[in-house]
């Protein structure tokens, strides 16, 4: 039987703009929140003298209206409040350590809070203005012009730390889950000060580690959270980090070029010209398998059997050309898209799948460049997420170093480290790093909370059949019905985070807000290209035949946006169908 959603004009002007939504089935047991009210600010300078335990307020002022702008627009006056949590100095390395902090709170305040979960190894404080996290490429109003108070954070480490924070326990145990534990309660009685009271309605929402931390909240801390909003989150990092580095010695078998600059050149393993081939195969396999030759594969998994590498891209019988690979180069691709498996044959890292969006650059940053010139990938493993962390500090400083860890990697060895403990390190990498019981969020559901997790189909760090088989899980434990308060809406050619040939540009957080507070379920996510003239910032991936007012609905998992008629270029031409 075919499952059809479609948006009517109706459905359109009852949600919020750029969400689509439908009304819970009748029967649904969950809990239905009231809306977030409003009000307004009743101070700001003197936020300077807010007294909360471990926590010193260092800066507490207005900022006016156009202080900050997002996509071409100026974001209201608000009060901006900087301050540390947790002050200490480890007795471990001797540096000293805090939670550092900025809040921003709107004048007229909606009665949200926002808790932007920042990506990567943190130790920056970005402006918290609920853009970074919202994983939307390009996005057209941030949280604070949403009406959100907000508060961004360092995970209690600074940058000059990074990654050697891995050092100390409670260093990792903040960027883990443990700043986050700190940090709500606080902004909360923050806010009540500013305000007059709590919060109504609590948020968080992040993108990559971001998403992470916003799931881990989801399982740790869903007493203060009511909706999560997790974009290409790497809910089991670790394991990605240490997959991605099995892969180097294979990419170093193929690669053409040896060293530039000094470091190995593991992009000319498979170069853009090869990739775009890649590309083009997939795409001729897979376009029109929605019903549409549009340049985008929204059915995957038809795409999974449609698509043979070995079959569809020319064997090179002479020199490689970008008209063909070698049969060593296929083996490598291959494996590299297959599961990691342990020695045992159980799988330690689930596969990708084939995408179009292997030809944007991001897919080379993340397979290659983080693995060996910003040494991403060697530093997270060697001295964040690995039980003990590495001895060897020239990691740190020393790309060549990292690379030579990288192209070293045994699996065998120091796989086991990120399930390691010992006296010191007594929660291991993989621990602090994942939501414990990840499928199991009984407590969030039972208290009426939701979730939408977003991620790219071509993300090359994260895989989204990890994503999937999560969402899976998560549908097992509660009984077939985890839709009626958890959503994944795949983003077909997105890569990590955004960007990719896809329509990346999105409000799922309006959609989220919709659902908590109005019981409005999103069974679809109005996403449109980021083309030429695009407020929020061109996206350069999109092809040049793509026209800049594209839209497309993104689909709840596993319902793929299939033509139905109109024109190609409309998302109403769409329906979310099997």
């Amino acid at each position: 039987m075919q499952m059809t959603f479609k948006f009517s004009i109706v459905t359109v002007l009852s949600c919020t703009i750029l969400s689509a939504c439908t009304l819970l089935k009748a029967g649904d047991s969950s809990i239905q929140l009231k809306p977030a009210a409003s009000t307004l600010l009743n101070q700001c300078d003197q936020l300077s003298k807010f007294n909360y335990p471990h926590t010193a307020i260092t800066s507490a002022r207005m900022v006016a209206s156009g202080g900050l702008t997002n996509a071409g627009q100026p974001v209201s006056e608000h009060c901006l409040v900087s301050g540390q949590m947790n002050r200490r100095i480890s007795s471990i390395d001797g540096e000293t350590y805090a939670i550092g902090f900025e809040m921003r709170l709107p004048i007229d305040w909606r009665g949200r809070f926002l808790y932007q979960a920042n990506g990567g190894t943190d130790g920056f404080i970005v402006t918290a203005d609920g853009g970074a996290s919202l994983g939307s490429g390009g996005v057209l109003r941030n949280g604070l012009q949403l009406g959100f108070a907000v508060i961004s954070s360092d995970a209690g480490h600074n940058a000059s730390q990074n990654p050697l924070f891995g050092r100390d326990p409670q260093a990792r145990l903040d960027y883990g889950y443990q700043a986050i534990g700190s940090l709500t309660p606080m902004a909360k009685a923050l806010i009540k000060a500013a305000y007059g009271k709590e919060p109504d309605r609590s948020y968080i929402a992040g993108t990559s580690n971001g998403g992470r931390q916003a799931l881990v909240a989801a399982s740790r801390y869903p007493e203060h959270y009511d909706g999560i909003l997790a974009n290409a989150p790497g809910i089991y990092m670790p394991r990605a980090s240490v997959a991605n580095l099995s892969h180097v010695k294979r990419w170093d078998s193929v690669a053409s070029t040896r060293v530039v600059n000094g470091l190995p050149d593991y992009e000319s393993s498979l170069p853009m010209a090869e990739r775009q081939l890649i590309a083009s195969a997939i795409l001729e396999r897979c376009d029109a398998l929605d019903g549409m030759v549009d340049g985008l594969v929204q059915d995957t998994e038809a795409c999974r059997s449609a698509f043979n590498l070995n079959r569809d891209i020319p064997t090179c019988k002479a020199n490689r050309d970008g008209t063909c690979l070698s049969a060593e180069q296929k083996n490598v691709i291959n494996a590299v898209y297959a599961p990691v498996k342990l020695p045992n044959g159980e799988q330690f890292y689930p596969g990708f799948p084939y995408d179009p969006g292997i030809a944007h650059p991001g897919w080379g940053e993340w397979k290659f460049r983080n693995s060996v010139r910003t040494a991403r990938n060697p530093v997270s493993v060697g001295f964040i997420f690995s039980t003990p962390p590495s001895s060897d500090l020239t990691l740190a400083k020393d790309t060549s170093r990292a690379a030579l860890f990288a192209l070293n990697f045994n699996f065998e060895i120091e796989m086991p480290k990120i399930f390691a403990t010992d006296n010191v390190y007594k929660e291991s990498g993989m621990s602090f790093m994942s939501p414990p019981n990840a499928t199991q969020l009984d407590r969030l559901r039972q208290r009426g909370g939701k979730i939408i997790v977003v991620h790219g189909t071509a993300d090359p760090i994260f895989s989204i059949d990890d994503t999937a088989a999560w969402y899976r899980g998560l549908d097992v434990h509660h009984g077939g019905q985890a839709n009626r308060f958890a959503r994944f809406f795949p983003i077909p050619g997105m890569g990590h985070s955004r960007g990719g040939p896809a329509t990346d540009q999105f409000d799922a957080l309006s959609a989220l807000v919709d659902w908590v507070e109005y019981g409005k379920a999103p069974d679809q996510i109005f996403a449109t290209v980021r083309g030429t003239g695009n407020p929020g910032g061109l996206n350069p991936d999109i092809p040049s035949n793509w026209p800049s007012h594209r839209s497309r609905p993104l689909c709840p998992y596993p319902l793929v946006a299939r033509y139905q008629s109109g024109d190609k270029e409309l998302a109403a031409s769409y329906a979310c169908v099997r």
